[in-house]
């Protein structure tokens, strides 16, 4: 199931995304901290050069915190990239992107010249709270659904710092598909694009086997199924989503997991880990060759026949 949404805006704010980079001077990308590999527009990452980028993990009170430390340890690597984690709690901790904006760009301070931000992100993950906050007014329009912001703005948030907001943005084919499981299972894809049983089916084998003493604390489960569809078989029995005749109601189970593992009443999940993440991108290099092969082989079979 590969997961496609991709609203007119968004290709919109993809090419201005594409027209501002030049004009700014630095990037700040809002990931999220369950999902920081997923929620990376790897067209930014593709056009980013050698700017600096300051990447906020937003969400970080639902992530697993030993999993993100592991990710700012990882995401550090790369040249010219520093990382905040941070949640929407934490007002005080957000304004300290000002102070690294400015430690990042030590000459624009002596040089009197306005920094230019670019602030990117996914949609709900949190962008527009973030700029309220370092604006200290409400500037962006706020909400749990994603693609609330549709249209690009500046605003000037002082210290110096001017803010280019653009939508969020999701890319036009998620390559990866279980990144796209991931976006999904996180709320940034909307819920009608969706659906809710494939992706609450991804979300619990995951669980089963990366946070099961999570799971039967949650669901007041004693001995954990083997696998996904008797896990939500069981919980759908233990909340009591059941049809007509005492068969549990699956889209009604999918949708209650999805939602208590949004709000982190589960417990605090990361989705994916920075092994994960290097083996998936090295099974997806093996496709993309296969692929590339197979369009050549198409082209060549077209010419001889010609």
């Amino acid at each position: 199931m590969l997961i496609q949404w991709y609203p007119g805006h968004m290709h919109k704010a993809s090419k201005e995304i594409k027209h501002i980079l030049p004009q700014v001077d630095l990037i700040i990308e809002i990931l999220d901290a369950r999902i920081p590999f997923s929620s990376e527009n790897p067209m930014l990452k593709a056009l980013r050069g050698d700017k600096p980028c300051i990447k906020v993990l937003s969400k970080s009170d639902l992530a697993d915190p030993d999993l993100t430390q592991a990710w700012q340890a990882y995401l550090e690597q790369e040249k010219g990239v520093k990382t905040l984690a941070l949640t929407i709690e934490q007002p005080e901790k957000m304004r300290q992107i000002a102070d690294l904006c400015h430690k990042m760009l030590p000459g624009k301070d002596s040089s009197g010249r306005l920094i230019q931000a670019l602030i990117v992100g996914i949609p709900n993950v949190g962008k527009s709270t973030l700029i309220n906050i370092l604006a200290g007014r409400t500037i962006a329009k706020t909400g749990n659904e994603p693609a609330i912001t549709k249209t690009q703005q500046r605003i000037d948030i002082g210290n110096g710092i001017v803010l280019w907001d653009t939508p969020g943005v999701l890319w036009p084919n998620v390559e990866n598909r279980n990144s796209g499981y991931r976006l999904a299972t996180t709320g940034a894809i909307k819920d009608t694009a969706i659906n809710h049983e494939h992706i609450a089916f991804f979300a619990a084998e995951y669980l089963l086997k990366h946070y099961p003493d999570l799971l039967k604390a949650r669901f007041q489960i004693e001995q954990l199924p083997d696998g996904e569809q008797e896990l939500m078989e069981t919980i759908g029995r233990n909340r009591g989503c059941l049809r007509a005749g005492g068969r549990v109601d699956m889209d009604k189970v999918a949708k209650l997991l999805l939602s208590e593992l949004r709000a982190g009443t589960i417990g605090r999940i990361s989705l994916e880990t920075p092994a994960m993440m290097e083996q998936e991108l090295a099974e997806l290099a093996v496709i993309r060759e296969q692929k590339a092969a197979k369009k050549l082989a198409r082209k060549q079979k077209w010419k001889d026949s010609k």
